[in-house]
C-alpha cells in the first residue's frame, strides 16, 4: 500500500474533525482486491469518465447495490476538482467484498483545505459553508468513511462506501416521512452546476438533481422532459430509478422556463410533507439553468441569421442582372428557410409570373411548378397573389404549408416570395422574421438589377446612336470596326467613314475625356462638326482646327483625341494622308507580315486656342492594312500589366492576309481575352485593308 497523509471522517459529519495521523488509506479492501486508476485532463467531460470507471468497477466486481451513491459521490469530488484546482485529475477506484473506496487526486499547489461539514452552532446557516466545501456534505453523509490524502505533489479526498452483510444494500441513512433534510443535503441540492453550456452537461445536471432529489424525498425515480420548441416535441433529458407512474403519488412541477421551451419535472413520490417543496425547488433551480441554455442558444441563433443575411446581401449585390439575381434568390432560402421556394414577379398587368423556384429535393421539383401554377381560391397562387395586393406576409396551409412575404422595393410591388416549411420544422419567430428581412433585400437587388438593366440599355442605344450604323461597301477597299462598350454609361470612343469627293473617304477614330451623357453630348457633337465640315469640301487641317476651337467654346472642359485619314485610290494602290491629334500611332501590317507604327503626334483637340497636326503620307499596297484603335486597347489590364501597342502589334503580325472583319475581329478577341477582367474603358477598333 502506498504512504500517506490522511485525515479520517467519521460517516455521520458530528465530528468536525479526527486527528490526522501517516500511515495508509484505511480502504479495508483485501489484498486482491480489484483496482483501477487513471488520469483524466482537466474537462467538462472528466466527471462523465469518472463515472464510466467506477460503475465499470461495480458492474465487475458485482456491487451493483452501491451504484447510485457511488456514481453521485465521484461526480462531487471530480467536479470539485475539476472546478477549483483546475489540474488533471487522478482518480483511483478500489472494490473488495466488503465495499467500494474511490481516491480523487488533484496536482494543485497548496495543501488540502480542512473543511468543516458539520454544523458550527445550533442554528446553522446555509450560506456559512464554504462553496468547495458544499461538495463534501453529501459525502459526510453518504460515505461510511471518508479523508483527504496528500501524495508527492497531489492531494486529495477518498470516501468508502461498505457493503451491507446479508441485505447488499448500502449503509445509506434516507430521510424518513416528514424528517427535515439534513444541513448537507440541502447544500448538496442547492449547489450550483458549472460548465453546463452543453446537452450532456445539462442531461448530467438534471441526472444529478434527480438523484439528491430522489434520496431527500425516497422517491423510486424521476424524470426530467423537455421541449426546445424547435419540432421535435417533448424529449427525455435525464432519468433517474424508474418512470414516474401515471397516479396518485407521482409529483409533477413544471419548469419555469420561456417560449418556446416547456418542460416538466416528473418525481415518483408522494405530493405530501417537504416533497412538494424540494421538487419545486429542485425544478426552478434547473429552470435557471435551461433559460441560459435558451439564451445562448437565441444569441448564437440571432449571429447565425445576422451571418447569412450578411453572405445574402454580398451575394445580392454582386449580380446586376435581373434573371440572374431572381435565379439565385431561391437558392440562398433553400434549405436553410424551408423545403422550397418560389419568386414571383408581376407584369405591367400586375399578374405574378413566376420567375424561379427551387426544391431541397430535385424529384419534387415538377410538382412543386405544379401546385405554383394551380388556380383556385386555396392555392398557392392565390394566396400569393394576396400577399402582393395586400402588402403584407400570408401564410398558406397544407399540403404545402408556408408563408409568401411580398417584394417591395422603393415602394413599388415587384412580386412575392413564397417559402414551404420543412416537413418536419415549423417556422419559429425568427425566421418568419429573417424571411422578411431577405425579401426586403432580394427586392432592393431586383430593383437595382432592373434600374441598372433599364440605364445600360439607354446606354448602349445612345452609344449606338454616335456610330454609325454600317461601315461603306467599297469594291478593292475594305472597313471594318468592332467596338466594345463598359458598364452602364455612356463611353466617348466613337469611329466614322464619310465619303467625300470622287472615290475618297474619310476615316475617324476618336475619344472623347469622360463617360456619360456630357461625354456623350460633346462626342455627338464632334461626329457632326466632322460630317458637316466634311460635306463643305474643308481641308483636314481646317477641319481640325475647327473641331479644335469649338471645343474650346463648347466642349465644357472636355477634349478629344482624334486619328484622322483621308483615303484615295490611286490604280492599284492606296494613298493615305494621316492626321494624329493627341491620339496613338497607327499600326501598318504589309501584305507580308511586317508591321511597324505610323504617324506623328499632335495636339489634342479642346486643350490650346492653337494646335499642331503634322500629317503623313502613307501608300497601302494590295494586301496591305492600317489599324486604328483607342486606348481602352492598349489600356487592358491584367493586374498591374497593360495591353500595350507592343502587344497589339505582335497580335497583329499573324493577322497579314486576312479581310478587314477577320482582323477586326481577331485584334478585339485578344484584347479581350488577355484578362479576366471586365473592360474598365470602351474599345474601339477600325481596320482599313487595300483589297484590290
Amino acid at each position: 500500500m502506498r504512504e500517506t497523509t490522511l485525515c479520517i471522517h467519521p460517516p455521520t459529519g458530528e465530528d468536525a474533525w479526527v486527528p490526522a495521523e501517516v500511515g495508509t488509506i484505511p480502504t479495508g479492501a483485501s489484498p486482491d482486491a480489484l483496482v483501477r486508476r487513471t488520469r483524466l485532463p482537466n474537462d467538462r467531460r472528466t466527471p462523465a469518465a469518472a463515472r464510466a470507471l467506477v460503475r465499470s468497477v461495480l458492474e465487475e466486481t458485482g456491487l451493483v447495490g452501491l451504484l447510485n451513491e457511488a456514481l453521485l459521490l465521484t461526480t462531487e469530488l471530480s467536479t470539485n476538482a475539476v472546478v477549483h484546482a483546475n489540474t488533471e485529475l487522478e482518480i483511483e477506484v478500489a472494490a473488495d467484498a466488503g465495499g467500494l473506496t474511490v481516491t480523487v487526486t488533484d496536482f494543485a499547489p497548496g495543501p488540502v483545505e480542512q473543511l468543516a461539514v458539520g454544523p458550527k452552532n445550533e442554528s446553522p446557516d446555509i450560506g456559512e459553508v464554504a462553496e468547495r466545501g458544499r461538495g463534501l456534505l453529501l459525502v459526510d453523509h453518504f460515505a461510511s468513511r471518508w479523508g483527504t490524502v496528500h501524495e508527492g505533489d497531489g492531494k486529495g479526498v477518498w470516501f468508502r462506501l461498505d457493503q451491507r452483510t446479508g441485505s447488499g444494500a448500502p449503509p445509506v441513512r434516507l430521510p424518513q416521512h416528514g424528517e427535515t433534510p439534513s444541513l448537507g443535503a440541502l447544500t448538496g441540492l442547492l449547489r450550483s452546476g458549472n460548465d453546463r453550456n452543453t446537452d450532456e452537461g445539462l442531461a448530467d445536471l438534471a441526472t444529478d438533481l434527480l438523484s439528491r432529489l430522489a434520496r431527500l424525498t425516497g422517491a423510486a425515480g424521476g424524470v426530467v422532459r423537455l421541449d426546445r420548441g424547435d419540432g421535435t416535441g417533448r424529449q427525455l433529458l435525464a432519468r433517474y430509478g424508474r418512470a414516474p407512474r401515471d397516479n396518485a403519488d407521482t409529483i409533477r412541477v413544471p419548469l419555469d422556463v420561456h417560449r418556446p421551451y416547456s418542460g416538466e419535472l416528473e418525481l415518483d413520490a408522494s405530493p405530501v410533507g417537504y416533497a412538494q417543496s424540494l421538487a419545486t425547488m429542485v425544478a426552478e433551480r434547473f429552470s435557471l439553468h435551461l433559460e441560459n441554455d435558451r439564451l445562448r442558444r437565441a444569441d448564437v441563433r440571432r449571429q447565425t441569421w445576422i451571418t447569412f443575411l450578411a453572405e445574402a446581401s454580398e451575394l445580392l449585390a454582386q449580380s446586376l442582372d435581373v434573371n440572374l439575381t431572381m435565379a439565385l434568390i431561391p437558392q440562398l432560402v433553400v434549405p436553410r428557410l424551408g423545403q422550397w421556394c418560389a419568386v414571383h414577379t408581376t407584369d405591367a398587368w400586375g399578374r405574378l409570373q413566376l420567375a424561379a423556384a427551387t426544391h431541397a429535393e430535385e424529384s419534387q421539383l415538377a410538382a412543386l411548378h405544379t401546385s405554383l401554377a394551380e388556380d383556385g381560391p386555396e392555392s398557392i397562387l392565390a394566396r400569393l397573389e394576396e400577399a402582393s395586393r395586400l402588402g403584407t406576409q400570408v401564410m398558406f396551409g397544407t399540403p404545402s404549408e408556408g408563408y409568401a412575404v411580398p417584394l417591395v422595393a422603393r415602394g413599388a410591388r415587384l412580386g412575392t416570395l413564397a417559402v414551404g416549411r420543412h416537413p418536419k420544422h415549423r417556422h419559429d419567430a425568427d425566421e418568419v422574421a429573417v424571411l422578411e428581412d431577405v425579401a426586403r433585400r432580394a427586392a432592393l437587388a431586383i430593383d437595382n438589377a432592373r434600374i441598372h438593366d433599364e440605364r445600360r440599355t439607354v446606354a448602349r442605344t445612345l452609344q449606338a446612336s454616335l456610330l454609325p450604323p454600317a461601315l461603306p461597301h467599297v469594291e478593292g477597299i475594305g472597313f471594318a470596326a468592332e467596338y466594345v462598350p463598359t458598364g452602364s454609361e455612356v463611353g466617348g470612343d466613337f469611329y466614322d467613314v464619310v465619303p467625300f469627293g470622287d472615290d475618297q473617304y474619310l476615316v475617324v477614330v476618336g475619344d472623347v475625356s469622360g463617360k456619360g451623357v456630357q461625354a456623350a453630348t460633346v462626342t455627338g457633337l464632334v461626329r457632326d462638326v466632322i460630317r458637316i465640315l466634311v460635306d463643305d469640301g474643308k481641308a483636314m487641317s481646317e477641319i481640325l482646327w475647327r473641331v479644335n476651337r469649338t471645343l474650346v467654346q463648347r466642349g465644357g472642359g472636355r477634349y478629344c483625341t482624334l486619328a484622322m485619314a483621308s483615303v484615295t485610290r490611286k490604280g492599284a494602290s492606296l494613298g493615305v494622308c494621316l492626321h494624329l491629334a493627341g491620339h496613338d500611332r497607327a499600326v501598318l501590317v504589309r501584305a507580308d507580315g511586317k508591321t511597324t507604327f505610323v504617324g506623328e503626334g499632335g495636339t489634342a483637340l479642346g486643350l490650346l486656342e492653337s494646335i499642331t497636326s503634322p500629317d503623313i503620307m502613307i501608300t497601302l499596297d494590295p494586301g496591305d492594312s492600317l489599324i486604328f484603335y483607342t486606348d481602352g486597347v492598349t489600356e487592358r489590364r491584367r493586374g498591374r500589366e497593360l495591353f500595350g501597342s507592343n502587344r497589339l502589334r505582335e497580335a497583329a503580325t499573324p493577322l497579314a492576309g486576312y479581310p478587314a472583319d477577320v482582323m477586326a475581329a481577331r485584334l478585339r478577341s485578344t484584347t479581350i481575352n488577355f484578362s479576366v477582367e471586365e473592360p474598365r474603358d470602351d474599345i474601339a477598333i477600325l481596320v482599313l485593308r487595300n483589297d484590290a
